[in-house]
């Protein structure tokens, strides 16, 4: 299970977004892009989640276990992405926001897959609080396993540490570059952050 870039960018009219990437990551790899703000590091994850806004455009493919997904519809790539903010719906439990993530299923079954995600991230018996009384460690974790739940085919990180405070960044970055490297799952980090390189890790610059 790997993600594969050939020669992708992106481009507003003629104007060129950034430099053309080409790039093989393997299951379980998390590869760092790194850039100034305004270098196109979260365009670039847009062109590879097939939802770049109009006017702009994506050339260029994305290659997911042998498969070519640029003409793909975003919602049928299995690319998961977590963000700055946690986007947990505030309207839903805790619970109701796992199972959104959730296929569709017998109701049990998919409850049992809610509260078994929920004792991985050590939150058992929240499922019915709101999203805005946990912590913003556990909304995280929230976020996380969502998307998890939702058995991707690869990952792209955008900056998703980057509102925590400095003890708790560390403790969730390493809590969710386990979990992905654990499930094999491809992943694209971007990051102006030094600290949230994996160990080892490669890095691009943009």
């Amino acid at each position: 299970m790997s993600l594969v870039l050939e020669k992708i960018s992106a481009y507003l009219g003629d104007t060129r977004i950034f430099e053309s990437l080409s790039l093989t990551i393997e299951p379980g790899e998390i590869v760092t892009v790194m850039g100034a703000s305004g270098s196109g590091k979260t365009t670039l994850l847009a062109a590879i989640a097939g939802d770049l806004p109009t006017p702009f455009y994506a050339v260029g493919k994305v290659i997911l276990n042998g498969h070519d997904m640029s003409k793909v519809r975003p919602e049928q790539r299995r690319i998961g992405r977590l963000f700055q903010d946690d986007l947990l719906f505030p309207h839903l439990t805790v619970g109701e926001n796992l199972l959104f993530g959730v296929e569709r299923g017998p109701k049990a079954m998919r409850t049992m897959q809610m509260k078994e995600a929920l004792q991985r991230i050590d939150l058992v018996g929240l499922e019915n609080r709101a999203p805005h009384t946990l912590s913003g460690g556990q909304r995280s974790r929230v976020a996380l396993m969502r998307a998890l739940l939702a058995k991707p085919d690869a990952m792209l990180l955008d900056e998703p540490f980057s509102k925590l405070d400095r003890a708790l960044r560390a403790t969730i970055r390493d809590y969710t570059y386990a979990h992905l490297q654990e499930r094999k799952i491809p992943t694209l980090l971007v990051t102006h952050d030094f600290e949230d390189v994996p160990k080892a890790g490669r890095v691009i610059h943009v």
